[in-house]
């Protein structure tokens, strides 16, 4: 790895983040300043990322040459802005939206204004992340010239073509579901009723990495509006599964709140495969569709049906071409060759082993004058 290389070289580092490799490529002795030192630092990384750096007298900000993360520029009178994405500019008084960072692109903001520079090869494919349009990024964000919740509505209604149900209630989970299941009223003609009430003050509980404080995060993320579910025939629209926890403990609330019957539609394919650029997707045993069959699923969920969206449907709603995705974890096509042993927290695993071995030789027995 670039770590191992620059650490037999001399290069001491200071923290686990992989960001730092990158430093340590631009300090070294035989390169230049600026972009020039970024330029070659990148020449010799392959990965997933959106950097921006500050000096006393510029910004700078890259893409990858894939672009799987994003990176905009926005306007603020004569002066430049940079952020992952466009509703950062939306609460800036008088700041608007630009353009996207290119994939492959580093731009220089100065006293002299901003720059381009394209110093990659362009790639035939690219990668932007699907899970962005699917979960991570804000609604209210435009990415790649399309805007976030309008792709998100697009997917509710090919899934309502694609798995139609006779139901009462279309039921959105909070927040990254509320689009999605939108569309899926819109197309199906289903009532759209928002019986889950989400508190706010609970993260994303699939990132959690103990299974008992991702239990615990899912007891208290959402309660249900009772009356609204009570003898109804309900469809509830989320943007993904991945353990199945969550899914499994909603299913259970509806079903103890009075739902006749529960019927699970997912916005987006089944996770099979984890996520080697930076999204926390588990091992393969830890997802539940890399696991399970699909009557399986629905089994350990409890619930009526369970339909989710195919890949087709997911790049239709988006109005790219399927060319401009990553889609890895739900297809196993990996648009860079990865090592399926490491995975992103390999930096904090060498650092633990490190101090535990550190630790043993502390606590070990010392020889005074040949003894104990």
């Amino acid at each position: 790895m670039l770590r191992d290389d620059l650490e037999r070289g001399g290069a001491i580092f200071k923290t686990t983040v992989d960001s730092e490799v990158i430093l340590h490529l631009m300090a070294k002795p035989s390169t230049s300043y600026g972009v020039s030192s970024l330029v070659q630092a990148l020449t010799k990384v392959e990965g997933a990322f959106s950097l921006v750096l500050l000096s006393e007298r510029e910004i700078i900000g890259v893409r990858d040459s894939l672009g799987f993360r994003p990176l905009c520029i926005g306007k603020l009178g004569d002066s430049w802005i940079l952020s992952s994405e466009s509703c950062a500019f939306d609460i800036i008084p008088g700041a608007k939206f630009f353009r996207d960072v290119e994939p492959g692109e580093i731009v220089v903001i100065d006293e002299n204004g901003l720059r381009s520079f394209k110093p990659f090869v362009p790639k035939e494919r690219l990668g932007f992340c699907m899970f962005e349009y699917v979960y991570f990024a804000r609604p209210d964000s435009t990415v790649e010239g399309v805007n976030v919740s309008a792709v998100r509505t697009n997917m509710g209604r090919e899934l309502a073509r694609l798995h139609p149900v006779d139901a009462d209630l279309i039921i959105p989970v909070p927040d990254s579901g509320n689009y999605a299941a939108l569309g899926f009223s819109e197309e199906s003609g289903i009532p759209y009723d928002a019986a889950f009430v989400r508190n706010h003050y609970v993260g994303r509980t699939f990132l959690n990495p103990s299974q008992l404080a991702r239990e615990f995060g899912v007891r208290v993320k959402l309660n249900i509006i009772k009356e609204r579910v009570a003898g109804k025939r309900v469809v509830v629209v989320d943007d993904s599964i991945v353990r199945g926890t969550t899914a499994r403990s909603r299913v259970m609330n509806l079903r103890n709140a009075g739902a006749k019957e529960v019927h699970i539609r997912i916005s987006c394919p089944p996770h099979r495969f984890p996520c080697h650029y930076g999204i926390d997707f588990p091992d393969p045993k830890d997802l539940i569709a890399n696991q399970l069959s699909l009557k399986e699923i629905t089994n350990y969920l409890q619930a009526d049906s369970l339909g989710y969206l195919n890949e087709a449907g997911m790049v239709r709603a988006t109005g790219r071409p399927e060319s401009k995705f990553c889609m890895a974890c739900f297809n196993q096509k990996y648009p860079i060759a990865v090592n399926p042993e490491l995975d992103k927290l390999v930096f904090e695993h060498r650092r633990a082993r490190a101090e535990s071995l550190i630790a043993a030789e502390d606590n070990s027995p010392r020889l005074f004058n040949g003894k104990i």
